[in-house]
């Protein structure tokens, strides 16, 4: 009888015991489960000492501890997609070969599962190029479609809104010729982008009674620079309208000063023949003597900085 209770007693230890060990089991994977997910950045080598130094080995190496293989990180976007704005500042601060690095390697990591690969891209679209975005990027937007060009991941089906992208986001790129066009003018004179002959011309594509494009109108009409190199003759300001609504471009002519060119595209050639990326409007370029991109798609305020910072 009494070895009967002992055996008694040490069944309800053991399954106390055990009771306890697969309580505290359950409590770490719930611990676990709960622990908020974060991305861990690389620890920049102490040799690094410049701020352009560390920013470089930061976007080179950003995305080091993340793990492309965990699809939970897509529905996290407070963890994940802010993480991608971070590296995107992390990138105005770097030189422009080391981003480009940089968005290679997020975007080769990101191949190791397509729903990564796909979210991924999915965020280059919202900011690198969505018109509106402050981090847009068409250079950097090339890196993502290039990625996508090349990828085994997606099929030729899947291919062919970014290889459209890519062939628009090719032309007139920064340091390359712009393509030629004509323009006419009210009066039915016509000219054309070759023939403008200053050392800068400002191409301003805009659609009459835009809001948008009448701040940069009256922004381009009280800069300082601008005016400066209109009156010296050094720049020549093409204003460009791509559609073909005739009659309201023509109730507009006086929103540009005289020593403006102010034209259309007759027969809407540079839209139908996708000569310009017209996905914006306004749109402008900065073009010098030979007519070589140095700037496309700016905002205005990058334009007075570059005039600012190069021409005075």
């Amino acid at each position: 009888m009494k070895l009967f209770y002992y055996l008694a007693a040490a069944l309800i230890i053991c399954t106390s015991c055990n009771s306890g060990n697969s309580s505290k089991e359950k409590l770490a994977t719930e611990e676990t489960q709960e622990t908020p997910k974060k991305i861990t950045l690389p620890e920049i080598p102490t040799m690094y000492t410049s701020s352009e130094q560390r920013a470089d080995f930061l976007v080179k190496h950003y995305w080091d501890n993340f793990d492309f293989t965990d699809t939970s990180y897509i529905h996290l976007p407070e963890v994940t997609e802010q993480a991608y704005v971070d590296f995107l500042d992390v990138i105005n601060h770097s030189p422009m070969e080391s981003a480009f690095e940089g968005m290679k390697r997020l975007m080769t990591h990101a191949e190791k599962d397509k729903k990564v690969f796909d979210y991924f891209v999915s965020l280059s679209d919202k900011y690198l190029y969505d018109p509106n975005s402050p981090f847009r990027s068409e250079e950097l937007y090339i890196v993502v479609l290039e990625k996508m060009m090349e990828t085994n991941l997606l099929d030729d089906t899947e291919k062919t809104r970014p290889n459209y992208r890519l062939q628009l986001a090719q032309k007139n790129r920064l340091g390359t010729k712009a393509l030629n066009f004509t323009y006419t003018m009210q009066s039915g004179k016509q000219g054309t982008l070759y023939g403008v002959n200053t050392e800068y011309t400002l191409l301003y594509i805009n659609n009459p009674g835009c809001s948008a494009c009448g701040e940069i109108t009256e922004g381009m009409r009280n800069s300082q620079i601008i005016q400066y190199l209109l009156s010296g003759k050094r720049m020549t300001i093409l204003c460009v309208y791509p559609d073909e609504d005739l009659e309201e471009w023509k109730k507009h002519q006086n929103d540009f000063p005289s020593d403006w060119i102010n034209g259309y595209d007759k027969g809407t050639v540079m839209r139908d023949k996708n000569l310009y990326d017209l996905k914006a409007i306004p749109s402008i370029y900065l073009l010098d003597k030979n007519k070589t991109v140095l700037l496309k798609d700016a905002t205005f305020t990058q334009l007075e900085q570059y005039l600012n910072n190069n021409l005075y």
